[in-house]
């Protein structure tokens, strides 16, 4: 518990003078400094994120009155940080002119059509974001690691998705892809989390069950799917989310400096990501979840 004097806390008039507080018991050595960092992390945090929403809010008045289209999908494994992100990309937009995919497995009379079919209804239209919780990668990484789909199946969808996403290109929708890159160590951890939470339990799966078991299989097919789907016109972002606080900031971070709007930088926030967070795919790159 973090203690400050009785007096001096009564005497506080607004956020800026605890703040100061706050620090100056840090760099006095107090006993409980260790709890102040957790606390200003917090702080700084929170108003970072207010800000960069507030960015959010003006950019999706640009992109309504420029009737621009935007799909961002949110890929990477289970308990990457992908919800979470995406809640707080969304959280103060105006509903009415973006969305949320997050899509059921196929339906008996969606498995006998062209896959992606179910896809195509949920892209965006003119003046509008479209945030997808996983997507069609799901048959490049999900489906044949855990055996949804035949080797047919999959060659089809990585010769296709290409010249898939090569069309929406040419048809004005920009997509932005996030790869949520997770270690291993985290990942677990995280899967404990949810089971001790009984809000957050439902997000446990069987799917989750194997995502450490099959590790080394979901790293195979994840570096298939970087290597033959990466292009200049829709290429793979991977961001480090090992701390999900930071990836949130800096997966908000680069979606706003890919365009310009109207009053960008007017909130005050760090508009530019941090390269050492967020990296655009290469053959070469070191990630941290193989």
């Amino acid at each position: 518990m973090i203690m400050i004097e009785k007096e001096k806390f009564l005497s506080l008039q607004n956020k800026e003078e605890l703040l100061e507080v706050l620090l100056e018991e840090k760099d006095s050595g107090n006993e409980n400094s260790q709890e102040i960092s957790d606390l200003l992390d917090k702080y700084y945090y929170e108003e970072e994120l207010k800000k960069l929403q507030a960015e959010l809010v003006d950019f999706q008045n640009y992109a309504q009155t420029n009737e621009k289209k935007i799909a961002i999908i949110f890929e990477g494994r289970d308990a990457s940080g992908k919800g979470g992100t995406i809640k707080r990309f969304t959280e103060h937009l105006n509903p009415r002119a973006m969305r949320l995919v997050a899509l059921n497995k196929p339906t008996e009379v969606e498995r006998g059509q062209w896959y992606f079919r179910r896809y195509i209804k949920e892209l965006p239209n003119a003046g509008e974001l479209v945030f997808f919780d996983r997507s069609w990668y799901n048959r490049a990484v999900v489906e044949p690691v855990m055996g949804f789909c035949n080797t047919e199946q999959y060659e089809s969808f990585m010769v296709q998705v290409p010249e898939f996403e090569h069309m929406l290109y040419e048809s004005g929708t920009t997509l932005i892809k996030f790869w949520f890159s997770v270690s291993k160590d985290q990942q677990k951890f995280r899967f404990e989390r949810r089971l001790e939470n009984p809000l957050k339990r439902w997000k446990y799966s069987p799917v989750d069950e194997k995502g450490q078991e099959l590790w080394d299989k979901y790293t195979y097919y994840k570096e298939q799917m970087f290597t033959r789907t990466h292009n200049a016109f829709a290429p793979w972002v991977i961001l480090k989310s090992d701390d999900k606080k930071l990836a949130r900031l800096e997966a908000i971070r680069y979606v706003l400096s890919q365009f310009e709007y109207p009053g960008k930088g007017n909130s005050g926030a760090r508009i530019n990501f941090d390269p050492n967070i967020v990296q655009r795919y290469f053959r070469q790159i070191s990630q941290i979840d193989n």
